[in-house]
Formats: structure tokens, C-alpha cells, sequence
């Protein structure tokens, strides 16, 4: 009756108290009870007392503090006001009269204007037949080009010129322009930027000259079929056969002296055309307020 009771009470608290048996039975209890024994050892048993007789489990506590994020540990905001008037100052510079933004295109539009007025002279004259009065200025744009904003600039506007006429009369058009006008303009405005001395400048151009009438006289022997260079040296060797002959000399030139004569002829042509040029072109620079920016041989300055 005793032991059922005592079963029945530690249900009742919802656990056995379990233990060894050389721990919880000593010498004196073993003298006492049953009854005795029991009553001695049974306690109220809580919660507590229940959990304490687990082992422990340690317990870790991590001590992360919440972070405040914050726009700036984001990045660096996309505008500031400071952003913006060291940005308007800067294109208040650029749009100045030394502004690079305002140099750039008004070389950019001088050029365009250039191209577009080289162009469209060359095309009325062409049309018109009066293409031997004005070809004197169809280099005039170029080498304009070249003194005012470099040598780039120049063989832009030569290009330009050149897709221009391509585009309105065709590719013998543009071929003939760049070969009797546009090297000659763009070699001139060379010479001239680099400050070279009006002997150099002569011969260079007029050499590129000659190379263009030459090439001119090519391409138009392969256009209408027939060897226009045979043509012309068979004319100046019937012609020195002439003048030999009439001053008493029975003698025949070879071709390769024919050669020479007409080499000649074509150099002395252009040498002739070109300084023309150059007398003409320095005159039209000196009056527009560019005589700074030329070299001049002293007799042509002293003499306007």
C-alpha cells in the first residue's frame, strides 16, 4: 500500500528520482524503514529542480549590434550642386572665343564651306566652259584651309571637296579635280604652314603639278582608248625633226630625248602656272590681314 502511493505521487510531480544505489543508500538508512526510507527521501520536486537534473547545454550569444546603413556608405551621390557649376563653368570655357568646343567647330563649319564653295565653283565652271578662266582659284580653298587651321585641315577640305563632287558630277570629276587642283592646293598649303621659302615651295608644287597632268593624261587615254602620250611625243619628235632639218642639221633625235623635251615642257608649264599662283594667292592673304603667317621674298614684300 505504502509503495503504491509513493508511485503514485511521483506521477503525479511527473518524474522518477533515480539514483544510484551506493550513492543514496548509506549505513544509517539501512537500519532505518521502509516507511522511514521513504519519508525521508521524498521531497517536492519543481521545475527547476527538473531541468537542473539535464546536463546543461551551453548557449552561445552572439553580439551582433544592428548596423545603420546610411546613403553616403552606400556611394557618393550621383549629383551635387558643386557638380554642376564646375560643370557650367566648364562649358562656359569651352564656348568661349578660345574655347576648344568653339575652335573645333568653327573649324569644323570653315571647312564644310570651304569644300562646299571649292566644289560647286568647280561644277559651274566645268558646265559653263569657263573652267581655264577661274582654275587659278579652285586650289584657293585648300590652301586657305591649311594656313588658317593646319595641314589636317586642309586635306579635310580636299577630301570633302572630292566626295562633294563625286557625289553631284561624278567619279572623272572628282578624279580630275584631285589631280589637276586638289594635291596642287593641299602641297601649297603644306609648304606655306611649314614657313618654306617660295624656291621650295615652287618646284615642290609645281612638281606635283606636272605629276597630275601626267596622271590626268593617263586616265583619259584609258577612257577613250587611244595612247594620248604616244600621241603627243610622236608630235614634238615630228616637230624637232622639223626644226633640225630647217636649220641645216640632218639629224634624227632618239626618244628618250623626245622623253626629256616633253618632261621639260610639262615642268616649265607648271613651274609658270604655280607661281603665278603664289603671287596671287599672297596678295589675296596679305589683304585679308595674313601676312604675319607668310614668308614673303623680300622684293614681293617691299613691293606691296
Amino acid at each position: 500500500m505504502l509503495a503504491s502511493t509513493t508511485m503514485n505521487m511521483f506521477k503525479v510531480h511527473g518524474c522518477y528520482r533515480l539514483q544510484s544505489l551506493h550513492s543514496h543508500i548509506s549505513q544509517n538508512t539501512l537500519n532505518t524503514s521502509p516507511t522511514t526510507y521513504h519519508k525521508s527521501k521524498l521531497c517536492r520536486i519543481s521545475p527547476t529542480s527538473i531541468l537542473s537534473s539535464y546536463p546543461q547545454i551551453p548557449t552561445f550569444r552572439t553580439n551582433l549590434k544592428r548596423r545603420k546603413v546610411r546613403v553616403s556608405d552606400i556611394g557618393a551621390p550621383l549629383w551635387t550642386q558643386q557638380n554642376d557649376e564646375e560643370e557650367y563653368a566648364r562649358s562656359s570655357e569651352d564656348l568661349t572665343m578660345n574655347g576648344d568646343v568653339y575652335q573645333k567647330t568653327l573649324r569644323l563649319v570653315e571647312c564644310s564651306m570651304f569644300a562646299a564653295l571649292g566644289g560647286l565653283t568647280y561644277i559651274l565652271s566645268s558646265s559653263l566652259a569657263i573652267e581655264n578662266y577661274f582654275g587659278c582659284f579652285f586650289a584657293l580653298p585648300i590652301v586657305f584651309s591649311s594656313m588658317r587651321w593646319g595641314i589636317v585641315a586642309g586635306r579635310k577640305t580636299m577630301v570633302a571637296t572630292a566626295v562633294l563632287l563625286l557625289v553631284l558630277a561624278g567619279p572623272i570629276k572628282a578624279i580630275t579635280y584631285l589631280l589637276m587642283h586638289g594635291f596642287l592646293g593641299l602641297a601649297m598649303g603644306s609648304l606655306w604652314r611649314s614657313k618654306a621659302s617660295w624656291g621650295v615651295s615652287v618646284f615642290v608644287s609645281a612638281l606635283v603639278r606636272a605629276v597630275g597632268a601626267v596622271g590626268y593624261v593617263i586616265m583619259y587615254s584609258f577612257l577613250i582608248r587611244e595612247n594620248i602620250l604616244a600621241l603627243i611625243t610622236i608630235n614634238i619628235h615630228a616637230s624637232a625633226t622639223f626644226i633640225l632639218s630647217s636649220f641645216g642639221f640632218l639629224a634624227i633625235p632618239s626618244m628618250n630625248v623626245i622623253y626629256a623635251i616633253f618632261g621639260t615642257l610639262v615642268l616649265l608649264n607648271c613651274s609658270f602656272f604655280v607661281f603665278l599662283l603664289h603671287l596671287l594667292y599672297a596678295l589675296f592673304f596679305t589683304r585679308l590681314g595674313m601676312k604675319a603667317s607668310l614668308r614673303l621674298p623680300n622684293w614681293f614684300a617691299k613691293a606691296i
